[in-house]
């Protein structure tokens, strides 16, 4: 049991990647931490949105979600029976949306023809973890991540601004992570918390408004707090779920010239906090086979959304089978989303319905103890 269960939760859905609220498509896992012994691991693999629907001019948008790939590394050292280091590097906040380009904006061209985003990340994340006599434990770290984007706004949907492009330089912001669990290993069971704080990047910004200028945008990625739990329900069989709660209200993208224009104060993007709910179980087969199950849920909210994140809520099934053999365990994982309807929005008004979108995420994890 003990082979299979460890930081279960994190361990599939770190496996089968899915867009999440806002631009997140890593759920910030710790589960390497948890790991007995000394522990090293390999992540890696991709995913396939498909997001289109129909303008308010009657244009089909096409599938306006680039597909995307990931990679990721984690390494936990033990020093003593309660104390044990890490370090995970993964690739948690990213974006890549282009409506198909369009004859220049007029009443006969698509809405959002020619609007685009892309945001890439890396974060570093270094954590210690104490491990109490009475079961609990605490774990924190520092958290560096670096982050770069650009951003196209085009088509008659932003009217006089159509046209407008941004490019913010890769920028690295430092934050923090803390966290505490409580475990009782006879039955594989454990239940954590762990809070992560908002990263503040300080971009240098180039805005086409005003050519060869170069000024500063400040942006924090959100906050978030996830409880995790898992525990064994009978011979070879536990249940585990989460919680994960991500505060997007506070993910503001304000560069100086745009939002100093007539009714744009509100910046590039606007978004709602979200919370997301795993529940799943798994089961070992053999010595050598497990597999999990889980299905994922996060509320929607308003329907009116950004065009660059032009999604709403989400319903999702993971299927993860994993392979140990003697200090290797293989995990592959697979993720079918049901992702809900929304209608990107300029101005307050409507300008786009994007229905039936979904994604396929695949991925492999590598783990070797020693």
């Amino acid at each position: 049991m003990k082979k299979m269960t460890t930081g279960i939760a994190a361990l599939l859905m770190g496996t089968a990647p899915a867009l999440a609220g806002g631009i997140e498509r890593a759920p910030q896992s710790l589960a390497a931490l948890f790991e007995p012994g000394n522990y090293a691991e390999l992540s890696f693999g991709g995913a396939d949105p498909t997001v289109s629907g129909t303008d308010a001019a009657g244009f089909d948008t096409g599938d306006v979600a680039q597909g995307y790939g990931f990679v990721g590394l984690a390494y936990k050292q033990e020093v003593s029976p309660n104390v044990s280091f890490g370090v995970i590097v993964e690739q948690p906040f990213g974006a890549d949306v282009r409506y198909p380009d369009g004859p220049p904006a007029g009443s006969g061209s698509p809405v959002l023809g020619g609007t685009a985003a892309r945001v890439d990340s890396t974060t570093v994340t270094a954590l210690a973890r104490y491990r109490m006599d009475n079961n609990i434990s605490f774990h924190g770290g520092i958290r560096a991540s670096r982050a770069d984007a650009e951003v196209t706004l085009s088509g008659a949907g932003y009217g006089d601004i159509s046209g407008y492009n941004v490019r913010m330089d890769p920028s690295w912001g430092t934050g923090y992570v803390i966290g505490a669990a409580y475990e009782i290993p006879d039955i594989a069971a454990r239940i954590s918390l762990t809070y992560n704080s908002k990263i503040t990047h300080d971009f240098d910004t180039r805005e086409n408004i005003l050519p060869g200028a170069v000024t500063t945008t400040e942006v924090n990625t959100p906050r978030s707090i996830t409880l995790e739990g898992q525990t064994g329900v009978a011979a070879d069989t536990l249940v585990f779920g989460s919680i994960r709660w991500v505060k997007w209200s506070e993910f503001q993208v304000r560069p100086a010239e745009f939002s100093s224009l007539p009714g744009l104060s509100a910046g590039l993007v606007s978004l709602e906090d979200t919370t997301t709910y795993t529940l799943g179980v798994g089961r070992r087969f053999t010595d050598n086979w497990s597999g999990l199950a889980a299905f994922v849920y996060e509320p929607t909210g308003d329907d009116l959304v950004s065009p660059l994140a032009p999604t709403n809520g989400r319903k999702g099934v993971t299927l993860a089978a994993i392979y140990t053999m003697d200090n290797i365990k293989i995990t592959t994982g697979i993720n079918y989303s049901k992702l809900g309807d929304a209608r990107p929005q300029t101005g307050g008004a409507p300008r786009a319905q994007m229905e039936d979108s979904d994604l396929w995420g695949i991925g492999v994890r590598v783990g070797y103890s020693f």
